[in-house]
C-alpha cells in the first residue's frame, strides 16, 4: 500500500506532493517518473574509503564505498521502493591542493548517467551489460564532441 504525503499550502488547500514525484513526465520526447528535470537534491556522504591504485604515471583505479544520507527529509511515498538500484557512470573534474604532508582539500565538479536500475522486486537490470556500453558509448563520443566544440570556439577567441 502506497503512504501519502499531504502538505498544506499557504492557502489551505491539501495537496499530496508524492503524486507528483510518481506520475509520468516528458523530457526530450521521452516519458520518465521520478525528480523533475531541473530540481535537486542535497546528500550528506558518511565518512567514505576512497582507495587508489597508480597504472601509469598519469592514471589511477580508485574504488569509493560510503553511505549517502540526504540533508532532508523525503516527502512520504515518494521516490522508489527500498532495495532500488542504480549504475551510474561519472565523469568529474578533481581539483586537489597539498595542504601538508598527509591533507589535501579535494573538490569534485562533474556529471553522471544513469545507464540502468534495477527494480526491487526484479532480478534483472532495466537494460543488459551490452545495452549499458552501448549507453556508454553514446555518452562519451557526444562529450568528445562538445570538447572538440570548446576547442573551437577558444580558438575563435583568441
Amino acid at each position: 500500500m502506497r503512504q501519502e504525503s499531504i502538505q498544506k499550502k499557504k492557502n489551505g488547500v491539501k495537496k499530496d506532493i508524492s503524486k507528483s514525484y510518481n506520475q509520468f513526465k516528458e523530457f526530450e520526447g521521452k516519458k520518465y517518473t521520478g525528480m523533475k528535470v531541473g530540481r535537486t537534491h542535497k546528500w550528506y556522504y558518511d565518512k567514505g574509503e576512497w582507495k587508489e591504485k597508480k597504472l601509469t604515471p598519469d592514471k589511477w583505479q580508485f574504488t569509493y564505498n560510503v553511505t549517502k544520507r540526504r540533508a532532508g527529509n523525503a516527502p512520504e511515498g515518494s521516490g522508489v521502493p527500498v532495495g532500488t538500484e542504480y549504475h551510474w557512470y561519472i565523469l568529474a573534474n578533481q581539483s586537489v591542493k597539498k595542504l601538508d604532508a598527509n591533507n589535501y582539500t579535494t573538490s569534485m565538479i562533474g556529471l553522471k548517467y544513469k545507464l540502468a536500475h534495477k527494480r526491487a522486486e526484479r532480478n534483472n537490470w532495466s537494460s543488459s551489460d551490452n545495452a549499458q556500453r552501448k549507453k556508454l558509448i553514446e555518452i562519451l563520443e557526444e562529450l568528445i564532441d562538445n570538447v572538440k566544440l570548446e576547442m573551437v570556439s577558444t580558438a575563435k577567441i583568441t
